[in-house]
């Protein structure tokens, strides 16, 4: 109920000893198969930082953190494994890219509380999808490998407020998934909308709702049909025929 996305990092270092141990014991999430379909790539360096950056929309705590942390759906290892003791894999399908994706998630996401609760800030990046064959490129990930989460690392420098949230109405669904309707808009999204943050929002984008912000201008139709092909065509690339 206290978690913070942080964007604003102090100089100090994270020792690897502690990184390591967090890695070490996310691995304990859940996983498909008890297969492990994931990587992640650990840039500490200025110039990977540097060129991570544009892929993230320069936005300043990529260079800014200690650690930027990718994290990958990883069917290569798991391939060459079998290939290497008689197996005859075949993942290079969009199946096998949502099984890897899930468990990158799912072990990012344990990451990430893991962190938290060792007194580290850190902020995830919804950037990684968008632009996805420059951090291909960057982090030379071989085929079946594909980045789908990252996070910047660090020591907080900055205690920001606690995002707001949509009350429990919003997303709890008894039995089979009910109707979404004026009123249950009205009901789940009135408090978010009467929030001073956002009515300034509104005002300062020249919008009449804040509905509007996110679909009209932040995350638009086009934007978001252009980003999809680009994700496609690198999923293509990278071996997971779609």
């Amino acid at each position: 109920m206290t978690r913070r996305s942080i964007r604003k990092y102090s100089t100090r270092d994270i020792d690897d000893a502690l990184l390591n141990s967090l890695l070490a014991e996310a691995e304990h999430t859940q996983t498909m198969g008890n297969l492990q379909l994931y990587s992640v790539v650990v840039t500490r360096s200025s110039e990977m930082k540097q060129k991570l950056a544009p892929a993230h929309f320069n936005q300043p705590m990529v260079t800014q953190a200690p650690v930027v942390l990718t994290f990958c759906a990883d069917y290569n290892r798991t391939t060459q494994w079998g290939l290497q003791r008689k197996g005859h894999p075949g993942y290079d399908n969009f199946l096998s890219y949502q099984n890897a994706a899930t468990d990158a998630l799912l072990y990012c996401q344990r990451f990430c509380d893991l962190a938290e609760a060792a007194g580290l800030g850190l902020c995830f990046l919804g950037t990684t999808i968008y632009q996805p064959q420059l951090i291909v490129d960057v982090l030379k990930l071989p085929r079946l490998v594909m980045p789908v989460a990252t996070i910047t690392l660090g020591w907080p420098d900055e205690n920001p407020p606690v995002s707001d949230r949509l009350p429990l109405t919003a997303i709890r669904h008894d039995e089979t998934y009910q109707p979404v309707t004026p009123d249950t808009i009205n009901r789940d999204y009135a408090a978010k909308e009467a929030l001073p943050e956002n009515k300034e929002l509104v005002q300062v984008n020249g919008t009449e709702t804040l509905a509007q912000i996110f679909t009209d201008i932040r995350y638009t139709a086009a934007d978001c049909r252009a980003m999809s092909q680009t994700l496609l065509d690198t999923l293509r690339k990278q071996g997971f025929a779609c």
